[in-house]
């Protein structure tokens, strides 16, 4: 009886690890559906207004469309990383704009949140609350960071999707307009569909203060489709990156060091009235390590 039990016990255990493997390889096989060529829209518009200013002014409704190219640079056990590349212009002679990255990490308890105003906070969190988890780390196109989330890829019914809720800044559509706010409370949900993908949003515009309860000025709702077309489309996209991944390998290289530190972090918006992304485009100066390293650290507020 006694080793009927203990070949139970080990049944089980083999069971549920063959079982987590399987789950595991689901969610990879899901983020890694992201990458590819895809027709993007994107839509977004200010639902409800809290504000008690009789002159607040919602937001205009936005719908835009493009062509994106999502390259798999990175694809581990427990790291895949997606860099997402604009082709904008003419099909013959296209124009190539760095987007921003998504890496997805398996289990990850090292967190830099939000906290407005080009400021992060470093969090570390129990490996039980992340426990088969996925953290989505999104990163502007400087490959600053933006906001990242932990929450378990679900595979029911034929879907696959990931939803979480965490603080960000503010869009690029808003933040050269608007100073009534300063955090993106974005509710992010990853759906993959027949066609592509989704990414649906439910976002609530913050103002936060310190010393001071947050205020809600509006919610906004985001539905982004990502449909997939042949790769063919995106050839000038695939080929900018081959031409050009060699430099941004040195970018993310540096701002890994940076997050290693596990400390806050605060980032100037400019160095010498320009932006990051200004300095790190201009290939002909900013090319190798020993000019992108001192450059990145001039933005870092010590």
């Amino acid at each position: 009886m006694k080793t009927l039990t203990i070949l139970s016990l080990l049944f089980l255990t083999f069971t549920a690890t063959i079982n987590a493997q399987n789950k595991k390889k689901q969610d990879q096989d899901a983020i890694k559906n992201m990458c590819g060529c895809y027709e993007v829209t994107f839509n977004f518009a200010e639902t409800f207004n809290y504000s008690q200013d009789s002159l607040y002014k919602p937001s205009e409704t936005k719908v835009d469309k493009g062509l994106e190219w999502a390259q798999l640079v990175e694809d581990s056990d427990s790291k895949i990383s997606i860099q997402h590349l604009l082709q904008v212009g003419s099909p013959e002679s296209p124009y190539i704009v760095k987007h921003w990255r998504q890496d997805w990490l398996f289990e990850n308890t090292d967190f830099y949140m939000y906290n407005g105003d080009n400021k992060w906070t470093y969090v570390s969190k129990p490996k039980k609350e992340v426990k088969n988890q996925w953290t989505q780390k999104v990163y502007q196109v400087d490959d600053s960071p933006r906001y990242e989330g932990s929450a378990t890829w679900v595979h029911v019914d034929g879907k696959s999707f990931w939803e979480n809720i965490t603080t960000a800044p503010l869009p690029r559509r808003e933040y050269t307009k608007r100073s009534d706010y300063n955090i993106t409370l974005r509710g992010n949900r990853h759906q993959t569909t027949d066609t592509g993908w989704v990414h649906d949003q439910d976002n609530e515009k913050v103002l936060r203060e310190d010393g001071k309860e947050d205020v809600i000025l509006a919610k906004e709702k985001g539905y982004n489709t990502y449909v997939k077309v042949d790769d063919s489309k995106c050839q000038a996209a695939q080929d900018w990156w081959k031409a050009n991944s060699a430099k941004w390998v040195k970018v993310r290289t540096k701002w890994e060091s940076v997050f290693a530190r596990h400390q806050d972090l605060a980032l100037q918006a400019k160095v010498d009235n320009k932006v990051l992304y200004k300095y790190l485009f201009d290939d002909e100066n900013y090319s190798t390590s020993d000019q992108i390293n001192p450059l990145i650290e001039s933005f870092i507020i010590k």
